[in-house]
Protein backbone atom coordinates (compact mmCIF):
# COMPACT_ATOMS: atom_id res chain seq x y z
CA UNK A 1 0.00 0.00 0.00
CA UNK A 2 1.62 3.19 -0.87
CA UNK A 3 1.71 6.23 1.13
CA UNK A 4 -0.78 8.66 -0.90
CA UNK A 5 -3.30 5.79 -0.93
CA UNK A 6 -3.00 4.83 2.91
CA UNK A 7 -3.66 8.93 3.79
CA UNK A 8 -6.38 8.91 1.24
CA UNK A 9 -8.07 5.76 3.42
CA UNK A 10 -7.02 7.36 7.01
CA UNK A 11 -9.19 10.41 5.25
CA UNK A 12 -12.17 8.46 4.23
CA UNK A 13 -11.97 6.83 7.96
CA UNK A 14 -12.06 10.17 9.73
CA UNK A 15 -14.64 11.34 7.64
CA UNK A 16 -17.15 9.39 9.29
CA UNK A 17 -19.16 10.20 11.84
CA UNK A 18 -19.69 6.69 13.96
CA UNK A 19 -15.50 6.56 13.94
CA UNK A 20 -15.76 10.39 15.36
CA UNK A 21 -17.79 9.00 18.05
CA UNK A 22 -15.69 6.16 18.58
CA UNK A 23 -12.31 8.09 18.59
CA UNK A 24 -13.75 10.20 20.85
CA UNK A 25 -15.01 7.61 23.54
CA UNK A 26 -12.06 5.73 22.94
CA UNK A 27 -9.62 8.34 24.19
CA UNK A 28 -11.79 9.17 27.06
CA UNK A 29 -12.09 5.80 28.28
CA UNK A 30 -8.39 4.94 27.37
CA UNK A 31 -7.35 7.69 29.33
CA UNK A 32 -9.32 6.43 32.86
CA UNK A 33 -8.26 2.87 32.03
CA UNK A 34 -4.92 3.57 32.18
CA UNK A 35 -4.96 5.57 34.99
CA UNK A 36 -7.01 3.26 37.37
CA UNK A 37 -5.12 0.31 35.97
CA UNK A 38 -1.68 1.68 37.65
CA UNK A 39 -3.24 1.22 41.36
CA UNK A 40 -5.04 -1.74 40.62
CA UNK A 41 -2.55 -3.46 39.09
CA UNK A 42 0.02 -2.66 41.64
CA UNK A 43 -3.25 -3.65 44.51
CA UNK A 44 -2.87 -7.33 42.83
CA UNK A 45 -6.58 -6.52 42.06
CA UNK A 46 -6.33 -6.24 38.20
CA UNK A 47 -9.53 -8.27 37.33
CA UNK A 48 -11.98 -6.27 38.72
CA UNK A 49 -12.24 -4.65 35.34
CA UNK A 50 -13.28 -8.24 34.15
CA UNK A 51 -15.59 -9.19 37.14
CA UNK A 52 -17.48 -5.60 36.59
CA UNK A 53 -17.58 -6.09 32.70
CA UNK A 54 -19.21 -9.71 33.58
CA UNK A 55 -21.77 -7.73 35.82
CA UNK A 56 -22.21 -5.32 33.33
CA UNK A 57 -23.22 -8.02 30.80
CA UNK A 58 -25.97 -9.21 33.29
CA UNK A 59 -27.08 -5.92 33.86
CA UNK A 60 -27.64 -4.90 30.20
CA UNK A 61 -28.86 -8.32 29.88
CA UNK A 62 -31.60 -7.43 32.19
CA UNK A 63 -32.15 -3.76 30.44
CA UNK A 64 -32.95 -5.46 27.31
CA UNK A 65 -35.50 -7.16 28.32
CA UNK A 66 -37.06 -4.57 30.60
CA UNK A 67 -37.12 -2.02 27.57
CA UNK A 68 -34.68 0.17 29.93
CA UNK A 69 -32.03 2.02 28.23
CA UNK A 70 -28.85 -0.37 28.47
CA UNK A 71 -25.73 2.16 30.01
CA UNK A 72 -28.33 4.29 32.07
CA UNK A 73 -29.36 0.85 33.73
CA UNK A 74 -26.17 -0.48 33.77
CA UNK A 75 -24.31 2.51 35.64
CA UNK A 76 -25.96 2.05 39.16
CA UNK A 77 -25.92 -1.65 39.26
CA UNK A 78 -22.11 -1.98 38.50
CA UNK A 79 -21.11 0.60 40.88
CA UNK A 80 -23.15 -1.32 43.67
CA UNK A 81 -21.67 -4.90 42.69
CA UNK A 82 -17.99 -2.59 42.85
CA UNK A 83 -19.06 -1.46 46.38
CA UNK A 84 -20.12 -5.18 47.37
CA UNK A 85 -16.61 -6.76 45.97
CA UNK A 86 -14.96 -3.98 47.81
CA UNK A 87 -17.26 -4.71 51.06
CA UNK A 88 -16.47 -8.51 50.64
CA UNK A 89 -12.74 -7.97 50.69
CA UNK A 90 -12.93 -6.02 53.84
CA UNK A 91 -15.69 -6.74 55.89
CA UNK A 92 -16.82 -10.01 54.66
CA UNK A 93 -13.43 -12.08 55.13
CA UNK A 94 -12.96 -12.71 51.36
CA UNK A 95 -9.74 -12.19 49.43
CA UNK A 96 -10.54 -9.59 46.41
CA UNK A 97 -9.87 -12.53 43.65
CA UNK A 98 -12.51 -14.67 45.17
CA UNK A 99 -15.06 -11.98 45.55
CA UNK A 100 -14.30 -10.75 41.76
CA UNK A 101 -15.12 -14.77 40.83
CA UNK A 102 -18.45 -15.01 42.67
CA UNK A 103 -19.93 -11.77 41.50
CA UNK A 104 -18.66 -12.00 37.83
CA UNK A 105 -19.61 -16.27 37.04
CA UNK A 106 -22.59 -15.42 38.78
CA UNK A 107 -23.91 -12.31 36.93
CA UNK A 108 -22.49 -14.00 34.04
CA UNK A 109 -24.63 -16.72 34.12
CA UNK A 110 -27.71 -14.75 35.30
CA UNK A 111 -27.65 -12.46 32.15
CA UNK A 112 -27.20 -15.91 29.57
CA UNK A 113 -30.52 -17.27 31.53
CA UNK A 114 -32.26 -14.03 31.13
CA UNK A 115 -31.12 -13.87 27.78
CA UNK A 116 -32.49 -17.17 26.79
CA UNK A 117 -35.71 -16.75 28.39
CA UNK A 118 -36.02 -13.68 26.41
CA UNK A 119 -35.85 -15.15 22.98
CA UNK A 120 -31.84 -15.53 22.55
CA UNK A 121 -28.86 -13.45 21.62
CA UNK A 122 -29.73 -10.57 19.74
CA UNK A 123 -27.46 -8.27 17.98
CA UNK A 124 -27.52 -5.54 20.63
CA UNK A 125 -26.47 -8.00 23.05
CA UNK A 126 -24.10 -9.44 21.32
CA UNK A 127 -22.09 -5.74 19.95
CA UNK A 128 -22.26 -5.13 24.17
CA UNK A 129 -20.60 -8.59 24.51
CA UNK A 130 -17.86 -7.50 21.86
CA UNK A 131 -17.57 -4.49 21.03
CA UNK A 132 -18.86 -2.63 18.25
CA UNK A 133 -18.16 1.30 17.22
CA UNK A 134 -21.28 1.01 14.77
CA UNK A 135 -23.49 0.88 18.21
CA UNK A 136 -22.15 4.25 19.91
CA UNK A 137 -24.86 6.36 19.20
CA UNK A 138 -24.75 10.42 20.11
CA UNK A 139 -26.38 9.68 23.18
CA UNK A 140 -23.83 7.33 24.19
CA UNK A 141 -21.09 9.25 23.11
CA UNK A 142 -22.41 12.68 25.41
CA UNK A 143 -22.40 10.11 28.57
CA UNK A 144 -19.58 8.78 28.27
CA UNK A 145 -17.63 11.90 27.78
CA UNK A 146 -19.89 13.15 30.78
CA UNK A 147 -18.46 9.73 32.93
CA UNK A 148 -15.44 9.93 31.62
CA UNK A 149 -14.82 13.79 33.21
CA UNK A 150 -15.84 12.97 36.38
CA UNK A 151 -13.83 9.75 36.46
CA UNK A 152 -10.84 11.99 35.28
CA UNK A 153 -11.23 14.93 37.57
CA UNK A 154 -12.46 13.11 40.54
CA UNK A 155 -9.15 11.12 39.86
CA UNK A 156 -6.68 14.19 39.62
CA UNK A 157 -8.37 15.71 43.11
CA UNK A 158 -7.80 12.63 44.27
CA UNK A 159 -4.56 11.63 43.29
CA UNK A 160 -2.21 11.70 46.22
CA UNK A 161 -4.61 9.36 48.68
CA UNK A 162 -4.92 7.18 46.22
CA UNK A 163 -0.93 7.00 45.44
CA UNK A 164 -1.21 6.49 49.56
CA UNK A 165 -3.50 3.67 49.77
CA UNK A 166 -1.69 1.59 46.63
CA UNK A 167 1.48 1.40 48.32
CA UNK A 168 0.84 1.43 51.59
CA UNK A 169 -2.81 1.30 53.03
CA UNK A 170 -2.01 1.01 56.35
CA UNK A 171 0.82 3.68 56.85
CA UNK A 172 -1.82 6.04 55.47
CA UNK A 173 -4.56 5.75 57.51
CA UNK A 174 -2.11 5.95 60.44
CA UNK A 175 -1.54 8.74 58.72
CA UNK A 176 -5.04 10.46 58.39
CA UNK A 177 -6.26 9.29 55.15
CA UNK A 178 -9.20 7.95 55.20
CA UNK A 179 -8.56 4.79 53.50
CA UNK A 180 -12.13 3.06 53.36
CA UNK A 181 -13.60 6.52 51.81
CA UNK A 182 -10.50 6.09 48.78
CA UNK A 183 -11.07 2.61 48.18
CA UNK A 184 -15.07 3.37 47.51
CA UNK A 185 -14.07 6.14 45.08
CA UNK A 186 -11.29 3.69 43.30
CA UNK A 187 -14.05 1.02 43.05
CA UNK A 188 -16.88 3.78 41.79
CA UNK A 189 -13.94 4.95 39.17
CA UNK A 190 -13.54 1.77 37.75
CA UNK A 191 -17.05 1.13 37.65
CA UNK A 192 -17.57 3.88 35.86
CA UNK A 193 -14.61 3.33 33.19
CA UNK A 194 -16.35 -0.44 32.77
CA UNK A 195 -19.42 0.57 31.96
CA UNK A 196 -18.41 3.40 29.51
CA UNK A 197 -16.19 1.00 27.45
CA UNK A 198 -18.42 -1.51 27.47
CA UNK A 199 -20.27 0.18 24.46
CA UNK A 200 -16.97 0.15 22.50
CA UNK A 201 -14.71 -2.53 24.11
CA UNK A 202 -17.73 -5.02 24.89
CA UNK A 203 -18.02 -6.58 28.28
CA UNK A 204 -15.03 -9.44 27.51
CA UNK A 205 -12.64 -7.30 26.16
CA UNK A 206 -12.39 -4.04 28.41
CA UNK A 207 -10.63 -5.57 31.09
CA UNK A 208 -7.27 -5.87 29.37
CA UNK A 209 -7.54 -1.81 28.24
CA UNK A 210 -7.67 -1.63 32.46
CA UNK A 211 -4.62 -4.22 32.71
CA UNK A 212 -2.30 -3.47 29.89
CA UNK A 213 -1.15 -0.03 29.64
CA UNK A 214 -0.12 0.07 33.16
CA UNK A 215 2.10 -3.18 32.20
CA UNK A 216 3.57 -2.03 29.54
CA UNK A 217 4.63 1.12 31.60
CA UNK A 218 6.51 -0.49 34.63
CA UNK A 219 8.41 -2.69 31.99
CA UNK A 220 10.73 0.98 31.64
CA UNK A 221 9.42 2.96 34.06
CA UNK A 222 11.05 3.33 37.46
CA UNK A 223 8.91 6.19 39.08
CA UNK A 224 4.88 6.31 39.55
CA UNK A 225 4.66 9.65 37.64
CA UNK A 226 6.66 8.17 34.98
CA UNK A 227 4.81 4.89 34.72
CA UNK A 228 0.99 7.20 34.74
CA UNK A 229 2.51 9.35 32.05
CA UNK A 230 3.66 6.51 29.85
CA UNK A 231 0.70 4.55 30.69
CA UNK A 232 -1.94 7.31 29.57
CA UNK A 233 0.08 7.73 26.05
CA UNK A 234 0.70 4.06 25.72
CA UNK A 235 -3.45 3.31 25.79
CA UNK A 236 -4.42 6.19 23.56
CA UNK A 237 -1.96 5.30 21.13
CA UNK A 238 -2.24 1.54 20.83
CA UNK A 239 -6.05 2.64 20.95
CA UNK A 240 -5.57 5.03 17.33
CA UNK A 241 -3.50 2.59 16.21
CA UNK A 242 -5.85 -0.40 16.80
CA UNK A 243 -8.88 1.75 15.31
CA UNK A 244 -6.75 2.27 12.07
CA UNK A 245 -5.94 -1.29 11.78
CA UNK A 246 -9.11 -2.73 12.54
CA UNK A 247 -10.29 -0.10 9.70
CA UNK A 248 -7.97 -0.98 7.18
CA UNK A 249 -7.94 -4.94 7.24
CA UNK A 250 -11.63 -5.17 8.28
CA UNK A 251 -10.83 -6.90 11.84
CA UNK A 252 -12.78 -6.97 14.88
CA UNK A 253 -11.91 -3.51 16.42
CA UNK A 254 -12.19 -4.47 20.17
CA UNK A 255 -9.94 -7.53 19.98
CA UNK A 256 -7.17 -5.59 17.41
CA UNK A 257 -6.75 -2.80 19.73
CA UNK A 258 -6.42 -5.53 22.82
CA UNK A 259 -3.83 -7.27 20.38
CA UNK A 260 -1.83 -4.01 19.48
CA UNK A 261 -1.56 -3.60 23.10
CA UNK A 262 -0.19 -6.85 23.79
CA UNK A 263 2.69 -6.20 21.00
CA UNK A 264 3.43 -3.32 22.82
CA UNK A 265 3.92 -4.89 26.00
CA UNK A 266 5.98 -7.35 24.61
CA UNK A 267 8.04 -4.61 23.05
CA UNK A 268 8.27 -2.55 26.07
CA UNK A 269 9.26 -5.80 27.80
CA UNK A 270 12.02 -7.05 25.40
CA UNK A 271 13.48 -2.71 25.55
CA UNK A 272 13.26 -3.32 29.53
CA UNK A 273 15.15 -6.59 29.97
CA UNK A 274 17.74 -5.09 27.49
CA UNK A 275 18.29 -2.23 29.07
CA UNK A 276 18.77 -3.92 32.54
Amino acid sequence: MHVTELFAQLGVLFSYVFIKRALVVGILVSLCAALLGINLVLRRFSMIGDGLSHVGFGALALAAVLGFSPLAAAIPIVIFAAFFMLWLNEKGHMQGDAAIAILSSSALAIGVLITACSGGMNTDLNSYMFGSILAISREDMILSIAVSAVVLILYAVCYHPLFSITFDENFAAATGTKASLYNMILSLLTALTVVTGMRLMGTLLISPLIIFPALTAMRVCKSYRGVVICSMITSVVCFILGLILSFLFSLPTGATIVVVNLLCFGLFSLYGAIVK
